[in-house]
């Protein structure tokens, strides 16, 4: 039997400045071609990014890999390194500049917040659209109606444009929708990240679900821990080329050696998050250093002992006076798991406007108490709640081990220490 997916020699390439004349007349193409040899100004983006409009990226090259049908895929590596391209591709969203993707099936994608639905229609009616463009019948629909309302948790806005749904109502009927009419492969990027930690277990329990049910199913996401426990299949993708292909815990492994390799990611206390390799490219670079410091503001090196204060400077840069600003920092384990957010909005005499220039948010922690082990730091920018810059994997830091409880016992287990007392009664 052939595979369900099947991908050769597949490469996208992407100008580099291409967009800057996509709204021009004829008239104007013309004239600027027959003025372009005589033109040395660079465009705005050459000056800003040092590209001229020429020049070309590869999101993807010369892929080659397989899926067979019923299989649990899970495609992993860091920000930039083709995975939603290769996605976008095989769902039929953009095409391939070399070679193919086969697909022996009816598909459904949820990738970026916003594809799929139309904003003007109501969910109720945009239900029916996904459905009847999967090519199944209204009344195979209406026998999975009230399951995807239930799934999706919006029965009170069903009759509402979905224009006016948050990101994650968008994401919650976006995803029930694409679950639960019936599709024979099962797309999803990293956009759960939108959805709460309650409805994340959820959609991966249906993605399960799914799965168990003999269909196809392939997903992104940086949460590793999930990878391994949903996906049976792993593809590992580095600077648009696939550099492993095989069972999902050795994938993970594969991908945990490449990123903790010599120069991936630095242990220093000074961290230049503005050319930062691991920022989302879908943000704009607001971010700009990073800095690890003792209480005493003497910079960090290596690590701090478990229970250990840490002082974290983060600086960034705006243009104009900017109101609901507010900055995190997010503490990962190697399995991409969260188990610790600083957060400015969490204080109590939280600054609600941000002056123009670079600026510096100074996060102070009085005790850190993970136990001992390797983190992730992760570092973002929100405006009135809504992301706006993301660098993943910005720093690494080492927990130590250290005498937390003054008995000589080391904590091991579990994710933190907290400090508790016991007697006996």
């Amino acid at each position: 039997m052939p595979p369900i997916i099947e991908i050769r020699n597949l490469s996208k390439m992407y100008r580099i400045g291409a967009h800057l004349h996509k709204d021009e007349t004829f008239r104007e193409l013309l004239v600027r071609t027959l003025r372009k040899p005589w033109v040395r100004r660079p465009s705005p983006l050459a000056e800003a990014t040092g590209y001229s409009d020429d020049d070309s990226i590869w999101a993807l090259k010369d892929i080659n890999f397989d899926v067979e049908e019923g299989d649990v895929v899970g495609i992993i590596g860091r920000n930039g390194a083709g995975k939603s391209t290769l996605l976008k591709i095989i769902s039929r969203i953009t095409d391939p500049t070399e070679g193919f993707a086969r697909i022996r099936g009816r598909l459904a994608s949820l990738l970026e917040v916003g594809t799929g639905f139309h904003p003007e229609l109501t969910g109720r009616e945009n239900i029916y659209l996904n459905g009847a463009i999967l090519g199944m019948r209204k009344a195979e629909i209406e026998t999975k109606f009230d399951e995807i309302v239930d799934f999706g948790e919006i029965g009170r806005f069903l009759d509402t444009p979905v224009k006016f749904y948050s990101s994650g109502m968008y994401v919650r009927l976006a995803f029930a929708v694409a679950a639960h009419l019936n599709p024979e492969i099962l797309v999803v990027d990293e956009v759960l990240a939108v959805g709460d930690l309650a409805f994340q277990k959820k959609c991966l329990g249906k993605m399960s679900e799914v799965s168990q049910g003999g269909r196809t199913v392939l997903f992104v996401s940086h949460n590793l821990a999930a990878v391994q426990s949903l996906c049976r299949k792993g593809v590992v993708l580095k600077e648009g080329r696939l550099v492993f292909n095989g069972g999902a815990n050795d994938a993970v492994d594969h991908y945990m050696q490449m990123v903790s390799g010599p120069g991936e990611t630095s242990h220093a206390n000074v961290v230049d998050l503005s050319r930062a390799g691991t920022r989302n490219r879908k943000y704009r670079p607001l971010l700009r250093r990073l800095e690890l410091l003792t209480d005493n503001g003497v910079p960090l090196l290596g690590g701090i002992p478990i229970g250990a204060p840490l002082k974290a400077l983060i600086h960034f840069r705006l243009e104009s006076p900017t109101p609901s600003f507010d900055v995190g920092l997010g503490f990962d384990n190697l399995y991409g798991q969260r188990i610790f957010s600083a957060h400015s909005a969490y204080e109590p005499k939280r600054v609600h406007e941000v002056r123009e220039g670079e600026q510096v948010f100074v996060c102070e922690i009085p005790q850190l108490t993970l136990t001992p082990g390797e983190y992730k730091l992760v570092a973002w920018v929100e405006i009135s709640g809504g992301v706006v810059d993301l660098v993943e994997d910005a720093a690494r830091l080492t927990i130590g081990e250290s005498d937390f409880y003054g008995t000589g016992k080391v904590p091991r287990s579990g994710t933190c220490a907290l400090e508790n007392h016991w007697r006996l009664q």
